[in-house]
């Protein structure tokens, strides 16, 4: 029975999103908006949750940090908007800058982290939320020139929201999109959020990889193996916070806006739940658990809003939204502390 465990959350979300299916078309909602809703948030949000594997595999715990992967990307994205980089090269300009910035930042959080070893998720939840208000200070006095990115009176200071409309909003969603009937299957995002996850994939079947997998199961075993620990948790918090900039960038132009200051405040924690609800628990975590748990939340949290607006209250499907994040994070934590009670017996 312990072994069945693992999957329970995974089933009882199956089952739920499948009497909300019911819900929704005994209630008249259309199924195709939802279907075709639900796959452009498994794309959008899906990076991000990728992004949280190599930190998990390496032993360091889920990235509670990741408002400090995505200030990076929106950096990225707001030097592409103040030089007014338009379509699919203003976004592939904002990816590489973005690149550029989450090496740079994922260097100072893995300095950070490796010198709080066992304690990296708290550390991460308390970095992340520094972060985002020293990047807050930064916003205010970016030397940007746009002025669709200042504030209109005075012209100084970076606006709250940024719309993408004029650069590369809804490139990716647009990009080799195919309509059948009311379905529109976005190729094009579905592709990039594919080759992103082919790419974490390949990793762990190189020499790297396996380095940080081999830290992760037995850091005594790995020292023993010649491998360096420090060096190889290093990289995969750099590769995370990379991964996390990149995925930033991939929400945003879905999206249709920047959004700055606090935004990025609390966007570890949906992805956290995503990656655990996908049957992560800890070091063997793969692109499946990531892809299988983004599909099952977001797909939930479609459908929530137009049920919760047709039969109950609007309020109720936020709500929800909350009680799901906190609560898979909180299921996987008494899991955890259970096994190793066991272990322990």
């Amino acid at each position: 029975m312990r072994n069945l465990t693992p999957h329970i959350p995974q089933l009882f979300m199956i089952v739920f999103l499948l009497i909300m299916a019911i819900t929704a078309v005994a209630a008249g909602i259309p199924s195709m908006r939802l279907l075709n809703d639900s796959m452009i948030r498994l794309a959008m949000n899906g990076v991000l949750v990728i992004s949280l594997i190599p930190m998990l595999n390496v032993g360091a715990g889920i990235n509670y940090g990741l408002p400090v992967a995505i200030s990076a990307g929106l950096l990225g994205m707001s030097i592409a908007v103040n030089f007014r980089i338009e379509g699919l090269i203003g976004f592939l300009a904002a990816v590489l800058f973005s690149i550029l910035a989450g090496w740079v930042f994922g260097c100072a959080y893995a300095g950070i982290l490796n010198r709080v070893k066992g304690r990296e998720e708290i550390a991460g939840i308390f970095i992340g939320f520094s972060f985002v208000f020293l990047m807050s200070f930064f916003w205010a006095v970016a030397p940007f020139k746009n002025a669709a990115m200042l504030w209109p009176i005075g012209g100084k200071g970076m606006r709250p929201t940024i719309g993408l409309t004029a650069y590369f909003e809804k490139v990716l969603n647009h990009l080799w999109a195919v309509q059948i009937g009311e379905l529109i299957l976005p190729l094009g995002l579905l592709a990039f959020f594919g080759f992103l996850g082919w790419l974490v994939y390949a990793l762990f079947k190189t020499k790297l990889g396996l380095a940080i997998l081999a830290v992760g199961e037995n850091e005594l075993f790995a020292r023993l193996a010649g491998i360096n620990i420090n060096k190889t948790r290093a990289y995969a918090i750099i590769l995370s916070t990379v991964l996390g900039a990149v995925g930033i960038c991939v929400y945003a132009q879905s999206y249709g806006f920047i959004e700055l200051y606090e935004a990025p405040l609390m966007m570890a924690f949906p992805a956290a739940s995503a990656i655990l609800l996908g049957g992560s628990m800890g070091r063997k975590t793969s692109v499946f658990h990531a892809i299988l748990g983004t599909f099952l939340f977001q797909t939930i949290y479609v459908y929530t809003g137009p049920i919760a607006n047709t039969i109950l209250v609007p309020e109720v499907s936020e709500i929800i939204r909350v009680i799901l994040s906190n609560g898979i994070i909180l299921y996987a934590l008494l899991y955890e502390g259970r096994g190793k009670t066991y272990e322990t017996n």
